[in-house]
């Protein structure tokens, strides 16, 4: 299978590119990183995030030896940016628009159909780079490496045809932009870790949600949820750091290991986004959903509120995110 093989060529030569930056003289009693991480083992991002970890140990001879912890086991998601923040965990990965409201830059990757294909999240991505970096360097993190989602459309439980036909549905909301898309078009946001989805979703707690096919997926969704919509609203990221005290503490040989193993990550994990965008819908659609395209009515709706929260979003974020949409729409 084309998935296998590459993972086997990409990640089973990771070992002869992370030694040939860095030769250690044979394994010591090292120190242990533990990386808490938000979604299932089995998806792509926490698949990605194992490999980058068994690629980390092995390139520093067990120097530094990371264990990852799925599925919020040892910190839910919302609580990820500020452990790894205080040191409570060396290191950790974080959908970074669930903290926008800290500062609205986090949410760049969440303006709805600015960026919505993955040639335009990447470009998207160089544009806002630099200024996120800045920003977590000034919190004490360290920025690795970050790994789109696939594009994010609407679930729901019937068949919708316009915006006014979502008023009073329960809405699952994940950020900031997702309350309050929302908000903007009449139903009730509920705020559901991803960890609890499924369980929110079988009982009723919400009743839609946007996300990526990935998540509902690996989810099973079509257990309580019937169509899928696919708008392309944006493409957000989850986002891997290191505390900067932790960062700053490793050797030189150490960083470029670590950074040989992100850039590979990064690679990796934006190949498996695009690969498993078709296949996770093909699969929504052997559960019994109904997939496809808005209707013209919903789109136009839906088109309607990006405008409103681009607005909003430009205005909250300054002239740092001014900034970053304008470079961004010059690369295109």
């Amino acid at each position: 299978m084309r998935k296998t093989s590459f993972k086997t060529a990409l990640f089973g030569t990771a070992v002869t590119a992370v030694l040939s930056v860095a030769a250690f003289s044979g394994a010591s009693a090292g120190e242990k990183w533990d990386m808490p991480m938000a979604y299932s083992a089995s998806n792509f991002h926490s698949v990605t995030g194992a490999e980058f970890a068994r690629c980390v140990t092995t390139g520093t001879g067990g120097e530094i030896e990371i264990e990852t912890h799925p599925s919020g086991s040892l910190f839910k998601g919302a609580d990820i940016k500020r452990a790894v923040q205080t040191g409570q965990a060396p290191i950790g990965e974080r959908l970074l628009s669930g903290n926008q409201n800290e500062n609205a830059i986090f949410g760049f990757d969440s303006i709805p159909f600015l960026a919505t294909s993955f040639e335009d999240s990447e470009k998207l991505w160089k544009a806002a780079k630099p200024t996120l970096t800045k920003i977590l360097d000034e919190q004490n993190l360290h920025l690795l490496y970050a790994v789109p989602w696939p594009p994010q459309g609407f679930y729901f439980n019937r068949e919708i045809n316009s915006v006014a036909e979502m008023e009073g549905i329960k809405f699952r909301a994940y950020n900031t932009a997702t309350a309050r898309l929302a908000e903007l078009a009449k139903m009730r946001p509920v705020s559901i870790e991803a960890a609890e989805l499924s369980q929110a979703l079988s009982t009723g707690v919400a009743e839609s949600m946007i996300s990526s096919g990935a998540t509902g997926y690996d989810r099973k969704v079509w257990d309580s949820l019937t169509h899928f919509y696919e708008v392309d609203a944006w493409l957000p990221r989850n986002y891997v750091m290191v505390n900067k005290d932790v960062w700053e503490g490793t050797t030189d040989a150490q960083k470029n290991v670590i950074n040989a193993c992100s850039d590979l990550a990064e690679y990796a994990g934006n190949w498996r986004a695009i690969e498993y965008t078709n296949f996770t819908l093909n699969g929504l659609r052997e559960g019994g959903m109904s997939v496809g395209p808005a209707g013209d009515q919903l789109t136009s709706d839906l088109k309607k509120i990006g405008e409103t929260m681009t607005a909003e979003w430009l205005e909250k974020a300054g002239d740092e995110g001014k900034a970053i949409v304008e470079a961004f729409r010059a690369s295109q």
